[in-house]
């Protein structure tokens, strides 16, 4: 199977816990769009950036997500959790098959100072298979200001980069002629999820693998269905 579907959240959410929202917004996008394989969420749009919330993973809100994607059998990217570690805390995105199993995360490599100056950095890429479709990155915010993480990801063979944001900045713009360069420089689907409302100006973006943008959202929330097709990927 080439084409997979997947449903993109760019949300309009406040500071604090968000989960209850978060999970009437998985049950819509279900109902409206019951071909869909996976959702992803923006960065760190569970509870916001306030660092209290860190928690040690597997957790408590990282299991709500598990039920979620067991409930309605997606894939599901719940965007990024602080994770509370003894040697501190990382921004880390996990990655729940349609079973419920968390099957890997990813621990954001260049958290974005002076903003996360207390947050460390991972220091292993993540590229994860879904069986009979393909392969797929995830990188988070910052890090795509780096090209080379996009680009290692690629030789590792994903052929997708999954990318929740957490932007409020007045660089959007520039962030979105970064995404398009490193879809077509690569030769990759890159999306782009961004929160919303107190958590982000929005403007999400999803290009495919020759720089195409398939959809640029608003300012508000949005709920973006795509169909990939991971054979033009192998064409390009």
């Amino acid at each position: 199977m080439s084409r997979f579907n997947v449903a993109c959240l760019q949300l309009s959410l406040p500071y604090g816990d968000n989960r209850t929202h978060i999970a009437q917004m998985i049950a819509r996008t279900m109902r409206r769009f019951p071909w869909v394989h996976m959702v992803v969420l923006p960065e760190l749009s569970t509870f916001g950036s306030d660092k209290k919330f860190a928690q040690a993973l597997p957790g408590e809100a990282e299991r709500c997500y598990q039920d979620l994607a067991r409930q309605h059998g997606i894939w599901l990217v719940p965007g990024s959790l602080y994770e509370q570690t003894p040697r501190g805390i990382y921004n880390t995105t996990p990655v729940i098959d349609p079973q419920g199993e968390v099957i890997t995360r990813y621990r954001k490599m260049y958290p974005f100072h002076p903003y996360e100056s207390e947050v460390l950095g991972g220091d292993q890429f993540v590229v994860f298979e879904v069986p009979g479709v393909g392969r797929f990155g995830v990188s988070i915010c910052y890090d795509m200001w780096f090209p080379e993480t996009i680009r290692a990801m690629v030789w590792q063979g994903a052929e997708v980069i999954l990318h929740p944001t957490m932007t409020g900045t007045i660089d959007r713009g520039r962030e979105l002629l970064i995404a398009q360069s490193n879809a077509v420089c690569n030769q990759c689907y890159f999306l782009d999820v961004n929160n919303a409302g107190d958590l982000g100006n929005g403007r999400s973006i999803f290009v495919g693998p020759e720089g195409e943008v398939l959809h640029q959202a608003g300012e508000q929330t949005e709920i973006v269905p795509l169909q990939l097709d991971l054979a033009r990927v192998r064409a390009a």
